[in-house]
Parts: C-alpha cells; structure tokens; sequence
C-alpha cells in the first residue's frame, strides 16, 4: 500500500501537478519535503509517548517503541534536510543558511542522533533506557520550536503551507497541487508504520535473546 501510494502521489506530483505560479518547478520537491518532516515529527511524537509511558511503568515494550522510533524519525530529519537544500540552492542560491528554522531543525537531527549514540554508550540497558527516555522527552520539545520559528524570528524559510492556524490547507494551496501532497502524506505515514513495525519486532527478538543469555548464564 505504501509503495503505491509513493508511486500514484510521486507521479501525479512530479508529471501530472503543474508548476507553481511563483517557485516554478522547485516547488515539486514540496511532494517529498513536507511528508519527509511530518512523518519525522509522528516518530518523535511517538518516542515522547514510548518514553513517558517507560518512565512511567518501566514496560520494556514501550522502550522498544521509543527506540524504533527514534530510528526511523533520524533518517526522516536526515531526508528532510537534504531536500531542503535540494530546494534553497536555487531558491535562496545556497545549500544552506543558518536560518532560524533549519538550524532547529539541525539541532533536533543531533539531539536524536545523541539519543541513539547514548543508548550504545551505556551498558546497562536500563540506565540506557532510562537516560534515552529523558533525552527523548526533551528533544521533543524542539518540534514546538521548529514550527514556530518562521512566526518569532525573522526568517528565510517560508511560513508553513498547511498547519497554519485559523486557514484550512485549501486556501494555502489550489486543488492540483493539494491533492498529490496529501497523497504523498499518506503514503510516507503508510511507510513509517511499516518500517516501525518491522523494527519493533526486531527489538522484541533482540530483547528475547538477552532474556534466554540472562538465563542460560544463571
């Protein structure tokens, strides 16, 4: 379904959509860019819940799911990343500026890689689940920032196309170019379920295999 959903949105995007009356062809990269974050942003929503939900009840699943997580939303900020400088060379005729929004956006993408790095430095696997879950807490509260940084500062990166408050996406975006968008949308959050679902089975059959060494050596 996902793979599908790529295809149809990419190709209605890239061949069918037409060009947008002020950015040109450039704006296609909008039909992977937006998606790319969303879906990034729902990771590290998701690890925010494993991870209060961990500290919580100490259930290793929720562990697991934060973990997993945290894995995926790094490549998506990775993407994110590269595709916005795919759009701002010649846009802004830079691959990269400090721009408020994206030096955020920098930030979140090292905060959750030292998420993944602190969980391999620390050998007890609860203290390393413990010290991540908080890590995984307040990286989250990035996100807030990161949206709300083309509002507070003044920026080059263009105010957000559709979760703007009190406009519905329509009245941002014409019909043609919305529909391959939410298309795309939905197929990055197909994508992520299923990349979330094989990881966390591979972190339940790990976790199974430390379990059966933990008795095999009692």
């Amino acid at each position: 379904m996902s793979l599908g959903a790529i295809v149809v949105g990419l190709y209605w995007g890239l061949v069918i959509a037409p060009p947008d009356a002020y950015q040109g062809e450039v704006q296609r990269i909008m039909y992977l860019h937006l998606p790319s974050i969303l879906t990034a942003y729902l990771s590290y929503f998701l690890v925010f819940i494993g991870s209060c939900m961990y500290l919580w009840k100490r259930e290793k699943r929720d562990d697991i799911l934060a973990h997993s997580a945290a894995e995926i939303g790094v490549l998506f900020t990775a993407l994110t990343i590269i595709e916005g400088s795919i759009w701002g060379r010649p846009t802004w005729g830079v691959w990269w500026t400090w721009d408020a929004r994206l030096t955020l956006t920098a930030i979140l993408l090292l905060i959750y890689t030292g998420y993944l790095m602190l969980r391999s430095l620390i050998e007890d696997e609860n203290r390393a689940a413990s010290a991540a879950a908080v890590l995984g807490i307040i990286g989250f509260l990035d996100i807030p920032l990161i949206h709300m940084s083309v509002y507070w500062w003044r920026t080059l990166h263009q105010p957000p196309s559709i979760l703007q408050p009190n406009k519905a996406p329509w009245e941002n975006i014409a019909w043609p170019l919305l529909i391959p968008l939410l298309i795309n949308i939905v197929a990055f959050l197909l994508l992520l379920f299923y990349l979330l679902s094989l990881r966390y089975r591979l972190g339940e059959i790990r976790d199974e295999i430390r379990m059966r060494r933990l008795e095999q050596s009692a």
